[in-house]
């Protein structure tokens, strides 16, 4: 009977034990009752068992010094990559700094200003547009009629006689003429 045990135990250790195997089975070896040639074979298997859960653990950090270096030489790429483009865009504005210099973006904000200027004295000329103190006194004149303080001219009841029309028609063909001149002058 002690022959089938030691047959069992060393079969058990050499034959099924790995590095996956659990403690709880050899804890079930030990306690049939191993003899002692078997425990130092029981002893060196638990040895090359740490030993193999040490080289797993080193392993298992080596793969993740080797995923953090991957990851920290995918970042610099990138940042390689953002550094590239900073110096494509500073160069292209260094370009448009040659063609372009500060004197003349304001030379040429200053003829538009000019001309919005220029463009506003035309476009007041043709409406015809009042001063604020013309405006002041037109508001004036209306609010003294509306008030009734003002004696308005009566209205004529007849009909009042057609215009020529042929000098109406000279008259007006005179005016733009008189008016580009004195723009002129």
């Amino acid at each position: 009977m002690a022959e089938k045990r030691t047959a069992a135990f060393t079969g058990a250790y050499l034959g099924t034990f790995s590095a996956s195997s659990s403690y709880c089975e050899l804890r079930r070896i030990f306690s049939r009752g191993a003899p002692s040639s078997s425990a130092r074979k029981a002893l060196l298997l638990l040895k090359k068992r740490r030993y193999q859960d040490q080289l797993l653990d080193k392993t298992d950090n080596q793969i993740s010094n080797l995923e953090r270096m991957v990851q920290d030489l995918e970042f610099a790429q990138i940042e390689k990559k953002v550094i590239d483009g900073l110096r494509v865009g500073n160069e292209c504005l260094k370009k448009m700094h040659e063609v372009m210099s500060i004197e003349e973006v304001e030379r040429i904000l200053d003829e538009t200003q000019d001309a919005v200027e220029y463009q506003q004295q035309i476009d007041e000329m043709l409406s015809g547009s009042f001063s604020q103190e013309d405006e002041e006194a037109v508001l004036a004149e209306l609010e003294a009629i509306t008030q009734g303080d003002v004696q308005l001219p009566d209205v004529p009841s007849h009909r009042l006689p057609d215009a020529p029309e042929a000098a109406g028609d000279q008259a007006a063909r005179d005016r733009p003429k008189k008016t580009a001149e004195l723009l002129a002058a």
